[in-house]
């Protein structure tokens, strides 16, 4: 989905997005403010590139940090759930991962948790992008976060 389809998309159903984000740092945002008009649909983006960011704007636990660490399902989940709760959007996309290079054997560059807050509730997903370079993995992260809102603007129905 591309931005321009998710302003539209959002606008009929009258839902407000918000994002908060790692890797990408605010490529989302700026893939969806880029689009005239998205001032209509989108709320606000949190960048928390530090773990202690992620903590204070939007909540994540340090319990949860420490037992699973920043590139992990559980942090992309509450990096949503705090998005919702310190914003006034219907539904948050959260991106937290290892754009690269670098990585481990454990946590490998190209690895990218997504975590999804709607008022159907939070999923999350990790994707491994592989290798492709710094550039690429943060594309590849931005284009399927547009895919997550929309799927969710999709998924629910109109608000009134």
């Amino acid at each position: 989905m591309t931005a321009a389809d998710l302003l539209q998309a959002a606008k009929a159903k009258g839902v407000l997005l918000a994002t908060a984000e790692s890797c990408t740092g605010g490529m989302l945002s700026a893939a969806i403010t880029d689009i005239p008009g998205s001032s209509a649909i989108f709320d606000r983006g949190f960048v928390t590139y530090t773990n202690a960011a992620k903590m204070q704007m939007l909540g994540v636990a340090q319990a949860t940090l420490d037992a699973h660490g920043a590139v992990s399902e559980e942090v992309a989940a509450e990096m949503a759930t705090g998005t919702r709760a310190h914003s006034d959007a219907d539904i948050a996309v959260a991106i937290t991962g290892i754009a690269g290079p670098g990585g481990s054997e454990h946590k490998p560059e190209g690895r990218v948790c997504f975590g999804l807050a709607s008022p159907k509730g939070v999923t999350t997903e990790t994707v491994e992008f592989g290798a492709l370079g710094r550039d690429a993995v943060r594309a590849a992260a931005r284009v399927h976060g547009l895919a997550l809102f929309g799927y969710a603007v999709d998924s629910i129905a109109h608000k009134t």
